[in-house]
């Protein structure tokens, strides 16, 4: 089976459920059915899933059961990535008005119940870590790890980088340094969750979140590719905005940033042929996950 046909059976398994369990613990966790459509409105806008089928991926490369604790953890990460879009979107920050093309939250709910069910989101996010039948130890683990990956020394740290120079040229590890933090922070956590629930030794978690960091910075490099070569139509939100902001093909230009995204990707491999040959377990599920990124020119 070719990476390709890997990935696409492992999604069509997971998507899925994952939809279910967002919907399904959403509608029991929250008591105000205003808030809830709100938040159940832009969790449901489309997202590929992607960070907790990472997370689910490392699950399953381990050989580690995949039951419903496992799916609410993973499905935490989705909820505080929605909120940071949510807050991302509302007009104090980039003042967007699609996202996944459809209308972004506060042009829907307003802007005050938008940025309510980000709060609902993010707060609700740890209580999904620590509601479930997993060790007391994996939940401080899992809470710990994504307090520091989302919040001030984080995601969060990455917003305000990005805002407080947004009419300011840095430079290129200063870009790198934003997006480890705004982008890839929460996919290095996606990984080690990962690791955390398969009880996996230390030096593979490590290593596990090497290759979330080299995802995450493949994935803010193609995300800066795609704005400048794709239409609103096919991405789902407007393109052609980054012009005037600090991004990898305003720095690098388009064909450096083509190579730096091979060489990313390159490294990553690395990674991964370490975990293998570390464990002697077959790493082609989080392979071909690398298959996102369609770098023909």
């Amino acid at each position: 089976m070719n990476d390709s046909a890997l990935l696409n059976n492992f999604v069509n398994e997971y998507k899925n459920r994952i939809e279910l369990t967002i919907e399904k613990e959403v509608l029991k966790d929250v008591s105000q059915s205003d808030l809830s459509e709100s938040m159940l409105y832009s969790l449901k806008a489309g997202g590929k899933r992607l960070r907790p089928l990472l997370t689910l991926a490392v699950l399953k490369t381990f050989n580690h059961k995949i039951g419903e604790d496992e799916l609410k953890v993973s499905s935490a990460l989705e909820l505080l990535h929605t909120y940071s879009l949510i807050h991302d979107d509302l007009p104090a920050m980039d003042n967007d008005d699609l996202r996944r093309g459809k209308a972004t939250n506060h042009v829907v709910y307003g802007e005050g119940l938008a940025t309510l069910a980000g709060d609902a989101l993010l707060t609700l996010a740890f209580q999904w870590l620590t509601d479930n039948n997993l060790t007391d130890a994996k939940k401080v683990q899992l809470v710990l790890e994504l307090s520091k990956k989302a919040g001030p020394a984080g995601m969060v740290a990455g917003q305000a980088i990005d805002i407080l120079n947004e009419n300011k040229p840095l430079t290129l590890d200063q870009i790198k340094h934003l997006h480890e933090q705004k982008t890839g922070d929460l996919i290095r956590y996606a990984l080690i969750a990962g690791g955390i629930m398969s009880d996996c030794e230390s030096e593979v978690i490590h290593l596990l979140d090497d290759f979330g960091a080299d995802y995450g910075l493949a994935f803010q490099i193609y995300d800066d590719i795609l704005d400048v070569t794709s239409n609103t139509e096919d991405l789902g939100k407007p393109v052609h905005q980054d012009s005037v902001k600090n991004t990898y093909t305003n720095q690098l230009g388009l064909d450096k940033s083509y190579e730096y995204l091979e060489d990313t990707l390159d490294h990553s491999k690395m990674i991964l042929k370490k975990i293998s040959d570390l464990n002697g377990i077959d790493v082609s599920l989080l392979m071909s996950f690398l298959d996102y990124f369609n770098i023909e020119k």
